[in-house]
């Protein structure tokens, strides 16, 4: 599968993740998905004890679903931990970036302070 396909597969999931954030009520055909949201607060918890000086609920529903699917690709998946995080990065460019060009830098710097953590 190409680079680009696995791109667009995990672009696919965040917003599905994004979707469940704001409330929209998702079908259950999608397995990691389901997964996922079993396993939110074990995630989330992962990302507050790293975040210093800040919340989790500061981060937009966005990164905090581009962030808990990088953790999952991570930790469930066995994606290589570089992949994971460079592409959090890459996504978090085009979609989060554009109010605040230092959110790739956030998203960054979180994800490699819980990499030492899975």
């Amino acid at each position: 599968m190409s680079k680009t396909k696995f791109r667009e597969e995990r672009i696919e999931k965040i917003n599905k993740l994004y979707q469940y954030e704001v409330g929209i009520i998702l079908n259950n055909d999608d397995e990691i998905i389901t997964d996922i949201i079993s396993k939110l607060d074990e995630i989330d918890e992962i990302i507050s004890s790293s975040l210093i000086n800040y919340t989790i609920d500061r981060l937009s529903l966005y990164d905090k679903s581009i962030i808990r699917y990088s953790i999952y690709e991570m930790k469930y998946l066995n994606t290589p931990i570089p992949i994971a995080i460079n592409e959090a990065i890459e996504i978090t460019k085009i979609y989060t970036d554009l109010d605040d060009e230092r959110q790739h830098k956030f998203t960054n710097r979180l994800l490699d302070n819980i990499k030492d953590k899975l």
